[in-house]
C-alpha cells in the first residue's frame, strides 16, 4: 500500500478547543468538513511538534459510532507527518 500525503488549506474552525472538552462534541459536529483533521493535526503540532517524526503513536478508543473513521483519518494523519510508517500501514489494512 503506498501512501502520498497532500497539503489541505483550512481555517480555524468556531468553537473548536483543544483537549477533552474539545472532544464533547456530537459525532455530526466531527463529520463536518476537515473538523476532525483540524482537531487532529492542532493535537499532533502542540503535543509533539518536533519530536513527531519517527515517533510512536498508540490510537485507541471505546468503539462508538464514527471510531473506526476517526481512527483511520487519525492514522493517514500521522503517516503524513512521519509517524512510523510501517506499523500504521499494517493498522490501516486491518481497518479498512
Amino acid at each position: 500500500m503506498a501512501l502520498t500525503s497532500k497539503d489541505v488549506g483550512t481555517s480555524p474552525i468556531e468553537g473548536q478547543k483543544p483537549g477533552t472538552s474539545g472532544l464533547r462534541k456530537a459525532v455530526k459536529v466531527y463529520q463536518q468538513q476537515n473538523y476532525t483533521e483540524n482537531f487532529v493535526q492542532s493535537t499532533l503540532t502542540a503535543a509533539l511538534g518536533d519530536k513527531l517524526v519517527g515517533s510512536t503513536l498508540v490510537v485507541g478508543g471505546d468503539g462508538r459510532y464514527f471510531m473506526k473513521e476517526a481512527t483511520v483519518k487519525i492514522i493517514q494523519m500521522c503517516a503524513a507527518n512521519g509517524v512510523g510508517v510501517t506499523s500504521l500501514i499494517l493498522l490501516l489494512q486491518v481497518l479498512t
